[in-house]
C-alpha cells in the first residue's frame, strides 16, 4: 500500500483519495473540478471497492494524521479533507497553492 500510495502522489498533480459515496469527497471533486487542470495533474483515486482499501486507509492515517477520505494532496503534501479544500478555496489560498506546484493551465 505505501508503495502505490507514494508512486500516486509523487510529482506536480492534485490526487484525491476518495470513495464516491462520501459528501466530503463530493465537496473535494467539486471544488477542485472548477480549475483548469493541465493533462495529467488531477487525479480522483477511487479507494472503494478494492481489496487493499483498508491498508490504505491505514497508510494514509500513518503519513497524514487521518484514516478519513477524502486525503487531498497538492504535490506531495497532504492538504486535509473536503471541508480544507473547501475553506482554502473560499480565502483565495487554494488556487496559489496550485500554481505553485505549476498544475494549472
Amino acid at each position: 500500500m505505501a508503495e502505490f500510495v507514494k508512486a500516486q502522489i509523487k510529482g506536480d498533480k492534485v490526487v484525491v483519495f476518495l470513495k464516491p459515496s462520501c459528501p466530503y469527497c463530493v465537496l473535494a471533486k467539486d471544488v477542485l473540478s472548477k480549475y483548469k487542470f493541465k493533462s495529467g495533474h488531477f487525479e480522483l483515486i477511487d479507494i472503494s471497492g478494492r481489496s487493499d482499501m483498508s491498508g490504505i486507509q491505514d497508510y494514509l492515517h500513518q503519513i497524514t494524521g487521518a484514516r478519513t477520505v477524502p486525503r487531498v494532496f497538492i504535490g506531495e503534501q497532504c492538504i486535509g479533507g473536503g471541508s480544507d479544500v473547501d475553506g482554502l478555496d473560499r480565502s483565495g489560498k487554494l488556487e496559489g497553492m496550485l500554481q505553485a506546484i505549476g498544475s494549472l493551465q
